[in-house]
Formats: C-alpha cells, sequence, structure tokens
C-alpha cells in the first residue's frame, strides 16, 4: 500500500512511525499545488492537513482510493468529486478540543492580563531602575463577573463554556446552525450576544452560514472594552473591519489564531496595526498540542487500517 502525506510538516516533530509502518510511506513538508499534482500519482492512500484535493488532483492519482484527513474540517475536499471516483475521506473529530480550549484561555488570559507588557517591563530593566516594588500603571482585568458570549455552542465551545464558569463568568451563546440542544446556557441572537459581551469568542465551522458572519456592523455592535476571540475559521472574521475597529478603538482587543489566508499575508491589516498591543496572534496551532498531535495520528493511522 503506498501512502503519500502531502504536508507532513504540518504535525511538526510528532512521531509518524505508526504510518510509517502501514505501508510504502513517503511524507513531504510541504507540497505545492504542481508539486501535489505530481506526487500523488502512485499513491493508494492520500493524507493532507489543508493541501487541496480537487477532481483533477483525484484524476492524476488513478490508484487514490482513500484521503485521510489529519483534521477535522473536510472544506478545502471535494467530496462529490471523491464520492463519483469511489475515493472514501475519513477525517478525525474531537481530538483537538482540550488544545484548543487551552489556547483560547491563553490568548485571553494573556490579553486581559497584559502579559506580554509586563514582561517586557521586568526583562528591560525598567523595573529594576523603577524604585517602586511594583507597577500600578498598568492595571490587568479579572474574568470573574463578566460576560462570556461564544459563537457556536459545538464540542469546543461548550468546554469552553466550562471553563469560562469555572473562572467565575457569565456565559450565553449564539447557535451558529440553529440547531443546538443546549439548555445549559442562554441562546441568544447574535447581535443581543454581541451587546452584552465583555468577550466574544468564536468555535464555529466555516460553512455558508458563518461566512462574513462577524464584520464592521457587527463588531460594531459590542462594548469598547470587549475582547473578540476566533480560534473557529478565518472566513468567519472580516479581518479588515477588525483591524480598523482595534485601530478606533471599537473594541479593546482581539486574538486569532485562524485567518481567511494562511498563512497570513506580510500585507494583512493585522500586521500594521497602529496598536499592536491590542491583538495577540498565533499561527493556526491552538489545535496542535503534544497530546492532540498523538490521538490526532493514532486516528490517522486507524482510519487507513479500516481500508476501503
Amino acid at each position: 500500500m503506498k501512502i503519500v502525506y502531502l504536508d507532513e510538516g504540518s504535525v511538526g516533530d510528532a512521531c509518524l512511525d505508526g504510518l510509517r509502518s502501514l505501508g510504502e510511506y513517503t511524507g513531504y513538508h510541504n507540497s505545492t499545488r504542481e508539486e501535489s499534482l505530481e506526487r500523488v500519482r502512485d499513491c493508494e492512500v492520500l493524507i493532507i492537513n489543508k493541501v487541496a484535493v480537487d477532481a483533477v488532483l483525484m484524476d492524476r492519482a488513478p490508484k487514490l482510493r482513500l484521503v485521510c484527513v489529519s483534521a477535522t474540517g473536510t472544506d478545502n475536499i471535494d467530496l462529490d468529486a471523491a464520492a463519483a471516483r469511489g475515493i472514501i475521506v475519513r477525517n478525525v473529530a474531537g481530538y483537538s478540543t482540550e488544545s484548543v480550549v487551552q489556547a483560547t484561555f491563553t490568548h485571553l488570559l494573556s490579553l486581559l492580563g497584559r502579559s506580554a507588557y509586563f514582561d517586557a517591563y521586568v526583562k528591560d530593566g525598567r523595573y529594576s531602575e523603577g524604585g517602586l516594588f511594583t507597577n500600578s500603571l498598568m492595571p490587568f482585568t479579572e474574568l470573574a463577573g463578566k460576560a462570556m458570549g461564544i459563537v457556536g455552542m459545538g464540542t469546543i465551545g461548550s468546554r469552553v463554556a466550562q471553563v469560562a464558569c469555572a473562572f467565575g463568568m457569565d456565559v450565553a451563546y449564539y447557535s451558529t446552525s440553529g440547531t443546538s440542544h443546549c439548555t445549559a446556557y442562554p441562546s441568544l441572537p447574535l447581535g443581543e450576544l454581541l451587546r452584552r459581551s465583555d468577550v466574544v469568542s468564536i468555535h464555529a465551522p466555516l460553512n455558508s452560514r458563518t461566512g462574513g458572519l462577524i464584520g464592521k456592523a457587527e463588531l460594531a455592535m459590542m462594548k469598547p472594552g470587549a475582547v473578540l476571540l476566533n480560534l473557529g475559521r478565518g472566513g468567519i472574521l472580516d479581518e479588515e473591519a477588525l483591524a480598523a475597529a482595534l485601530d478606533a478603538g471599537t473594541i479593546a482587543g482581539a486574538a486569532l489564531d485562524v485567518y481567511s489566508r494562511e498563512p497570513l499575508p506580510s500585507d494583512s491589516p493585522l500586521l500594521h496595526l497602529l496598536h499592536p498591543e491590542r491583538i495577540s496572534l498565533s499561527p493556526h496551532r491552538a489545535w496542535a498540542s503534544r497530546e492532540s498531535l498523538s490521538r490526532l495520528l493514532s486516528a490517522v493511522e486507524e482510519n487507513i487500517r479500516k481500508g476501503w
């Protein structure tokens, strides 16, 4: 069985011995479109994370029988084309919940706790030369008693809600599908959620309901002191509108792990803010704790063992 992993670099230095033991394995750190079309010619099993798999690529791989997504989302795969060609597509769900939840609160606590400022204040010598035992110029904000609005009450959103409650936050949510059966927290229309929340955290998939969900008008509904987090999908949030809102002080801060284009272009307005301290950015790695990667690769191995 010939197995090809087109973007093996996405899992970093995670152990791939299990995958290698399943057949004739070839892994590539990353693959351009042209490289992908060439590299799939003889494969029977294709593993990808974010590489696009469309009808053209499938037709370049006449032996292809199984596509294993080393992620949950399958929006980069033409599922209809795969079905028409008898190609099975398997993804992995639930492996990254704890990782994403931890990353969500890492971003939030860093922003509200002004961690970057205080770290620099000590390391660059200002604390040593300041005379006072403390720095009282930049007070930070507590989570207790604040309103947390969650956009998307799926597995990750539900876990974020639990942790938020442990911090003493008041949780409500907006169901992007309109079908959530969660009764543990109030379900609100999006506008009401945005207006009442001190923290808005996005944990929804990208689809026809959520694309462009948060734009200029929605940002204007938020409190001036509110913080917006997006650890869901980049296309849900209008990044230009967010940059403008941060510079204007429409909202107080934001944290993003996902972007409408990845990697983030160097000319993105998010990288050229007048007040860069108002945003916390990470390179789409919230899903990738050591433990999460181990669970993911074990599940991919099992998906291959199932055959076709």
